[in-house]
This record gives structure tokens, C-alpha cells and sequence, in this order.
């Protein structure tokens, strides 16, 4: 079967996250998304634990399900040099273990638990509690592998998992880095908090036997991701170099010119666009055989916000919103399979928008030093690499 997973969230108990972030809210909304697996996040936080033991059945082999959700314990952790990791857990038993195994000051009081461990003891650690392990957002400029090492290798010692890209990147990015080619690629939301427009706005379609920490395994063993779902990266806000304090993009080269200070007295942060171009030894990305597509979308919510020139939760864009889940089941159908004749029968605008997106003529003003890029619309296919001529 195919299934849509998102496999890496926030809980409640997370720094910078939603109160809202529980699973009676988060399940109701995945279903809205069109997500049947979701990772619950936080899994070394012994409050959320309790938490999902209390609001979820337990269906066997890893997923505690709820409201025809179905999930599956998943947590990120900061390691050595403020480096993030993604880890799929096989249990509730086994996450209680390894949070207690875990050297942590804060893992009581923040769901991303910090630590001193480095890459190669944190999968040390888990593998002896058959776990998942991979770099979270791995390009990103603060808390991605890549920001402190040119090689995974370097990072782990051994092979892990999988790598998450992270919203500032895709397939096509990545695969200029030949050390990736075995690597499946994860696509996931990182969502603070449980709205549609951020749960599920980066998601993975998986070939699975079954709903299982078995099956998710193998999938990921085997490879057998079918499709990527995610943004256009330079929507996401650390994808060019640019001021973390004004935001103004600058030329990655000047901006180390100037020891990464804006004239402005802020502070310059490398985009990953450049820090890709940095570390990639192929000029064009060669994708491996199984590497599956990579399919640009934005949240559906995002999209009607600008359209319409309106906030995402203002009543104008949510009415809308709703009207076209009532209509087609769920977010998910209308960006990806709905006809934009039916779209275009409930509202012609948004529909106009959806076919620019799945005929590549987005325009996109990109985002960087944490401000998220914007979209506009063409006629004609635009391209999506950016080079350095773009800056």
C-alpha cells in the first residue's frame, strides 16, 4: 500500500511549539492533510510519552493509532556542535529506555532533548535498540550536519539511515553530492504546531506492506520511497545567504568578505543553496535508480493566502480552504490529484494556482536568514536551480 508519512514533528513540550500540539488535535488534521502515518516527535520526554499511551491504541509493532491515524515514535535530538538527528524509535518501552540512557540536562523539560553525544555515539546508542537514525534538515545553516562537516562520514562514522533534506532543499540539490547515492532522501514538516499549513507541508509516499515499525523499516532499508513531497526550496527561509536581522540576500562571497556582518549591524547567515554548492562534486545532480520523484507543492492554505493577498488564518483563507477539503476529502487530493477542472468549478483563482505549480511556472522571490521566499505567477516554465548569478 501506499502511505503518506510525515515522520518528523513537535510535541507540546517542544521549545517555540504550539500548545495545541497534542495527538486529539494533530490526528484530526494529518486526516485533513491526507497523512495516514505521522511521527509523534518528542519521543524522549517522558510527559508526551504518557501522553500517547494515554490518547492512543496500541495496534502492535510500533504504531499507536487514533481517529483512522496511525503513529509511529519518532524524536530529534541536539547533539555535539548543536547538530540535529531524526530518530525513529520501535516502542514506547524502548524510547523510556533510551531517554533514561541518554546523557541530558534538559530532556525533562524540552521535548528536543540536548546532549553531548556526536553523531557516531548517538547511532551507536540507538542501533543497539534497532532504531532509524539520520540527519535532520541536513543542509540548514544553524542545526544541519553539513553546516559543521563536509562529509556524513565524518559526522557518524558509519552509514546511517536515511538524510532529511530539510524545506530549503530538494532532490535535485542534494543529488549533486556524490556521497548521497545510496542514501534515501526524507521529506518532513518539522511542524511546531498542528495546522494544516504546517503539519504535513513536506511529506513522504511509501510503498508498505503494512502500517508497522517493521514495514517502515524495511521501506526505508529497501529504498522503497516512491515520492518526495516538499517545497520549492527557495520558499524555504534559509535558503539563500542572507541577514538573519533584515533579511536582504547577499552575495555569499561578500558576505565572508565581511566576516558574515550585514551593513545593517546584523548578522549574515550562509544559505544552503551556497553551502550545497560547496560541498557538491557534480556539476549536475545524478540521481540513482530508486531515487524516486520530487514533487514541488506548498500548503494549500499558503497558496490561497496569496492568491487572495490575505493572512493564512484570516476567515477569507480558511473558508476557502474548507470549502475545497469538503469538496475533494483532503489536502493532499486537491494539490496533487484533483482536476483543475473541479478545482477551477469551486475557485478559478486558486485553481490558476495549483496548475502553475504542477507545470513548474512558479516564480518564486527567494527566502533566506530565516524569512520564508514568496511565489508569483507566469506563464512560461521557470527554473528551478539558482546559481550564483541569481544572488
Amino acid at each position: 500500500m501506499l502511505v503518506n508519512a510525515d515522520f518528523h514533528i513537535h510535541s507540546c513540550f517542544s521549545m517555540a511549539s504550539s500548545k495545541d500540539m497534542l495527538i486529539r488535535n494533530i490526528a484530526p488534521k494529518a486526516s485533513q492533510k491526507g497523512l495516514k502515518l505521522v511521527g509523534t516527535g518528542d519521543a524522549f520526554h517522558s510527559g508526551w510519552l504518557d501522553i500517547i499511551e494515554e490518547s492512543t491504541t496500541y495496534s502492535g509493532d510500533g504504531i499507536y493509532s487514533t481517529d483512522d491515524v496511525d503513529f509511529v515514535l519518532t524524536t530529534e535530538v541536539e547533539g555535539k556542535h548543536r547538530i540535529h538527528h531524526v530518530i525513529i524509535i520501535p516502542n514506547l518501552e524502548i524510547a523510556r529506555e533510551l531517554s533514561e540512557k541518554l546523557p541530558s540536562k534538559n530532556k525533562s523539560i524540552d521535548g528536543r532533548p540536548k546532549t553531548n553525544y556526536g553523531g557516531a555515539e548517538l547511532l551507536e546508542l540507538v542501533k543497539e535498540y534497532d532504531c532509524l537514525i539520520g540527519p535532520a534538515h541536513a543542509f540548514t545553516p544553524w542545526t544541519g550536519m553539513y553546516k559543521s562537516y563536509n562529509s556524513i562520514y565524518d559526522c557518524y562514522e558509519k552509514k546511517p539511515d536515511f538524510v532529511e533534506l530539510g524545506l530549503s532543499a530538494d532532490t535535485f540539490m542534494a543529488d549533486k553530492v556524490s556521497e548521497l547515492k545510496d542514501f534515501p532522501f526524507l521529506t518532513n514538516s518539522d511542524a511546531h504546531s498542528p495546522w494544516p499549513h504546517r503539519l504535513g507541508r513536506e511529506f513522504n509516499q511509501i510503498e508498505m506492506e503494512d502500517i508497522s515499525f517493521s514495514s517502515i523499516k524495511h521501506a526505508i532499508k529497501h529504498k522503497e520511497i516512491k515520492a518526495n513531497y516538499g517545497l520549492v526550496p527557495n520558499l524555504g527561509k534559509y535558503h539563500m545567504t542572507a541577514c538573519t536581522k533584515c533579511f536582504k540576500l547577499v552575495d555569499p562571497l561578500i558576505a565572508k568578505e565581511n566576516k558574515m556582518k550585514c551593513s545593517c549591524g546584523g548578522t549574515i547567515k550562509k544559505g544552503v543553496d551556497f553551502r550545497i554548492s560547496e560541498i557538491a562534486d557534480l556539476n549536475e545532480p545524478q540521481h540513482p535508480k530508486f531515487r524516486p520523484k520530487y514533487v514541488h507543492l506548498m500548503p494549500l492554505a499558503e497558496l490561497i493566502s496569496a492568491v487572495y493577498d490575505k493572512g493564512v488564518t484570516t476567515k477569507t483563507v480558511q473558508r476557502k480552504w474548507q470549502l475545497l477539503i469538503d469538496n475533494f476529502g483532503t489536502e493532499i487530493d486537491v494539490l496533487v490529484n484533483t482536476s483543475l477542472e473541479s478545482i477551477n468549478n469551486i475557485d478559478s483563482k486558486v485553481s490558476l494556482a495549483i496548475e502553475s505549480f504542477r507545470n513548474n511556472t512558479i516564480e518564486v522571490i527567494p527566502g533566506g536568514g530565516g524569512k520564508y521566499g514568496n511565489i508569483s505567477f507566469k506563464k512560461e516554465p521557470v527554473s528551478r536551480e539558482i546559481t550564483l548569478d541569481n544572488f
